[in-house]
């Protein structure tokens, strides 16, 4: 197995470092860190640090699996710079979408993980390798990249859109993808962005 590069090592030690730290810590860490709607504790810098922060062992374990799974792949083919901005963007992308649903929904709960950055990884991954087969975790199904992550996010709308498996940020999660997407536009010169 070959190792893993920088950016997404140091991403994986950064994680489990935070989540470490919110064990010790507890609330003082989520209170400053944790992506807060606006005016319920809502500090600028959020919109990146919650991507660090985890709620659990398993959503730790299960962002990082992807992380591994997808991003490295993902930082050999693209570079380390280009990948780190990717996956900023998806994180940053998730935290826009989360805070205009928190607004419209007059919630006021703070958001944690990893999983937007994820979830634009995996659009990343179908868009590079669009016929690669993968097995997820769940179902152990063989499937093209491609179905994987339209089945993913079809699935992310219609239980955001139901409010199904409460407590989970499912729009997140959709702009993590739509994040990757503008960003790999980006770098293409396609519309919205000019010719680059």
């Amino acid at each position: 197995m070959p190792s893993l590069p920088p950016v997404t090592q140091a991403l994986l030690l950064i994680n489990v470092g935070m989540f470490c730290l919110q064990y010790v810590l507890g609330f003082v860490v989520d209170r400053f860190l944790a992506l807060w709607p606006i005016g319920a504790g809502f500090l600028p810098w959020q919109i990146v640090t919650y991507g660090f922060l985890h709620g659990s062992f398993n959503h730790l374990l299960f962002n990082m699996l992807g992380l591994w799974m997808f991003g490295a792949e993902l930082e050999r083919l693209w570079g380390a710079k280009r990948f780190l901005q990717f996956f900023m963007a998806s994180v940053v992308a998730a935290a826009g979408f989360q805070l205009i649903v928190c607004a419209l929904m007059g919630a006021n709960f703070p958001t944690v993980g990893a999983s937007g950055g994820l979830f634009g990884l995996l659009l990343g991954f179908a868009m590079m390798f669009p016929n690669r087969t993968i097995v997820p975790l769940i179902p152990p199904i063989p499937m093209k990249a491609k179905t994987f992550v339209a089945i993913y996010g079809g699935l992310e709308l219609l239980f955001g859109v139901t409010g199904t498996m409460a407590g989970v940020a499912h729009f997140a999660h959709l702009g993590g993808i739509f994040g990757g997407w503008l960003m790999i536009r980006y770098w293409r010169g396609q519309p919205p962005f000019g010719r680059r």
